[in-house]
């Protein structure tokens, strides 16, 4: 039987119901790959401008940290089903979770998309081939922290990375994006031909 390559998709703060969500995950698999998107957020997306639940306390019950908890015995189910290497894809706050995933060697290649919450000091820590599509216009990981992520990247040989900022598009773009709107998808479209080009390097 030939060796089987996973792709875990982790959402962003606002949930694993996104449409485009579910259009990025049937793409890879038709790719090739076997697509897992948990919903890490237990039905409780965020609601943007909650007088209930404002980020903050929403935040604390779903911490990337608990995510990547969670993600692990995904990850462990997988290879029990004979699945021979693993990517994750993270979105913004998913972002972390993969890097954690990364960091902790859980999985063989990575892509992070307008990475939330991440650090230079995350980035030290890599060790498997890992893709950054960063958008232009964004304050959770503004170009000129993307490019610092680059440089730590670049000074650890042997690991394979690629950094890209889109012109143009703001954070959320690759996944949140209108579908009427032509720049918006052509954007998101190339964001995602990359990702599969990278799991095509980097897993099969």
């Amino acid at each position: 039987a030939e060796s089987k390559a996973a792709v875990v998709l982790i959402s962003d703060v606002f949930g694993f119901e996104a449409p485009n969500l579910r259009k990025i995950a049937d793409k890879v698999a038709s790719s090739g790959y076997f697509v897992v998107v948990p919903d890490f957020l237990h039905g409780d997306p965020l609601v943007p401008e909650s007088t209930e639940k404002p980020f903050q306390m929403w935040i604390k019950e779903h911490g990337p940290d608990k995510a990547f908890e969670e993600a692990k015995p995904i990850i462990a189910a997988l290879k029990e089903k004979g699945v021979s290497s693993i990517g994750a894809v993270g979105y913004c706050w998913g972002a972390k979770v993969v890097v954690e995933l990364v960091k902790a060697h859980e999985i063989q290649a990575a892509v992070m998309c307008h990475p939330s919450f991440v650090t230079v000091d995350d980035m030290k820590e890599v060790k498997c081939p890992i893709a950054i599509l960063g958008a232009e216009i964004d304050r959770m990981s503004p170009p000129e922290v993307v490019k610092q992520f680059e440089q730590v990247l670049s000074s650890k040989s042997g690991i394979g990375h690629f950094v890209k900022i889109f012109p143009g598009v703001e954070h959320g773009w690759t996944v949140r994006y209108k579908n009427d709107d032509a720049a918006a998808v052509k954007s998101a479209e190339e964001a995602l031909a990359d990702m599969i080009d990278w799991f095509n390097k980097n897993l099969k």
